[in-house]
């Protein structure tokens, strides 16, 4: 049995929990005497439980995570009450600020604040010697040198290679200063050794990894290192790869620009964090960008590459009403991405975007994810408005299911976040929720809002829908008005791959 077990609760199965990777491979001579197991937030706690105590464990450590903070707080507390003496050591950014006050805390012998990869092994060591400690509760764990680190691409297992999505880093932190992101707080950027980290890659490869999600913030800051890690994946391509990475939005030099075109279609995705287009919320905000280049390098990635964009923007920033969000939006549709998350603003704990909180009014949840309910220029009624135009657009735009639609729906539309907004408000009008909802039911309820409130001729309507319906076949027929459409007879019945469906989401108007 493990003295000591590495678990976390995952949103999902298709996640591996990177952290805990990190810890595993950096605990030296303990590596051993430990395991990995993961959970899902949708386990019973009792389940999870269970699970830990049965491999008898003297040391159990949870990387705490605004999205299971509150299922591990529950796990916490059973694991506290049926094995008092069991150490349990807390991590992760959801205990690494403003660590006070927090329930979960109190059933944790030690919090490690930080990157704790190479501390957590110190406590640990400290923990199973044979000469008593008295550690305190809350330990820092600083910045680690990358150099120091053992890489934890190994611990990738057969099921994860072929089951999960495979988290990458060649670097760690952000030049930026965005107050309402944690990785404002990780100031310098420090990078891992690129040879060493490219053998470490070479060597998922060599498994059968297909899928790369890099979660390096700014991956194209430094030109020499992202055009070589491009060329590195280009010189070894094969069918099904899949690469995601975060950009800085208007840096793109023509190097960059030349190897991202060899890339196949709808294989590379870039994830592109705008959050707003108005220069004074920017400045609210501390966030730096050249939007006129932004622009820009957007236009030639939908129109020169295959790359998959999906960019950001973020409702509730200090100082940006609906009206100026609505400028943006408009702007950002009108440049193509296949994708636009609409992000309702999160006060993450640590993030300095709390020195806004009296000046603007800012009102947030206080339960996880701390999203905002309003602020001096958006009312809570105004805000519930947009979380539900945010969850529509998610199924109507960003799942790729109305493309024809939606050039319909544009052509008629002056403004795409007006005719959006409108279109949301109907639906919720309509259907009286936002989640649980059938594709059936959501075409057409949007057939409904085309034709009656947006006065677009019935046939026009549809074709387009009739169009986006059979693009999957076997879908059977749809249903509009209470009536069954023909099928289309001329649509094309080959069953589009996961890149096609990709670049199939362009939302211009």
């Amino acid at each position: 049995m493990p003295d000591i077990v590495l678990s976390t609760l995952n949103a999902k199965y298709i996640h591996s929990s990177f952290g805990l990777r990190y810890l595993m491979a950096n605990l030296g001579p303990l590596k051993d005497r430990a395991t990995i197991v993961e959970f899902q937030i949708k386990q019973a706690p009792l389940e999870i439980v269970e699970a830990v105590l049965a491999l008898e464990p003297r040391i159990v450590g949870f990387g705490i995570y605004i999205w299971n903070v509150v299922e591990t707080t529950a796990v916490l507390s059973l694991l506290r009450s049926l094995r008092p003496d069991l150490i349990i050591i807390l991590g992760g950014p959801e205990v690494s600020h403003e660590w006070e006050g927090q329930t979960i805390i109190e059933f944790a012998d030690h919090v490690i604040t930080g990157e704790a990869d190479l501390k957590f092994a110190e406590v640990c060591t400290a923990l199973l010697g044979e000469a008593e400690v008295h550690l305190p509760k809350v330990i820092p764990a600083g910045l680690p040198p990358l150099k120091e680190l053992a890489l934890p691409y190994d611990l990738y297992n057969a099921d994860d290679l072929a089951n999960r999505i495979l988290y990458v880093e060649a670097s760690r932190g952000c030049p930026f200063t965005c107050e309402f992101c944690l990785s404002s707080l990780d100031v310098p950027v420090r990078a891992f050794e690129l040879e060493t980290f490219l053998a470490a890659m070479q060597g998922l490869l060599d498994r059968g990894a297909l899928t790369f999600k890099f979660v390096d913030r700014t991956f194209n800051l430094h030109l020499p290192t992202s055009t070589a890690i491009l060329r590195f994946f280009l010189d070894r391509w094969r069918d099904g790869m899949f690469l995601h990475f975060e950009m800085v939005p208007d840096r793109l030099p023509e190097a960059l620009r030349e190897i991202i075109q060899e890339f196949p279609p709808g294989t590379v995705q870039f994830e592109v964090g705008i959050q707003t287009f108005d220069a004074d919320t920017s400045v609210n905000i501390s966030r730096r960008q050249n939007l006129t280049r932004l622009e820009d390098n957007l236009h030639f990635l939908r129109d020169h590459t295959g790359v998959h964009v999906h960019a950001d923007l973020i409702v509730g920033l200090p100082g940006e009403d609906l009206e100026s969000f609505g400028r943006g939006f408009d702007r950002l549709v009108a440049m193509g991405p296949q994708e636009i998350q609409v992000g309702i603003l999160k006060r993450l704990r640590g993030t300095p975007i709390a020195r806004h909180d009296a000046e603007f009014e800012m009102k947030y949840s206080s339960m996880p994810p701390y999203e905002i309910l309003e602020n001096r220029d958006i009312p809570f009624t105004e805000m519930q408005r947009m979380r539900r135009f945010a969850r529509y657009w998610d199924l109507v735009a960003n799942s790729g299911n109305f493309t024809a639609t939606l050039a319909l729906f544009w052509k008629h539309s002056a403004s795409p976040f007006a005719a959006f907004l409108a279109l949301s408000d109907d639906l919720y009008q309509r259907l009286r929720r936002t989640h649980q909802i059938s594709l059936p039911v959501l075409a057409d309820a949007f057939f409904q809002f085309m034709t009656t409130d947006q006065s677009i001729p019935e046939k026009e309507a549809i074709a387009a829908l009739n169009e986006d319906w059979h693009r999957v076949p076997r879908r059977g027929l749809l249903r509009l008005g209470g009536k069954e459409i023909e099928a289309v007879s001329s649509r094309d019945t080959t069953k589009p791959g996961p890149a096609a469906r990709r670049q199939s989401r362009h939302l211009t108007p």
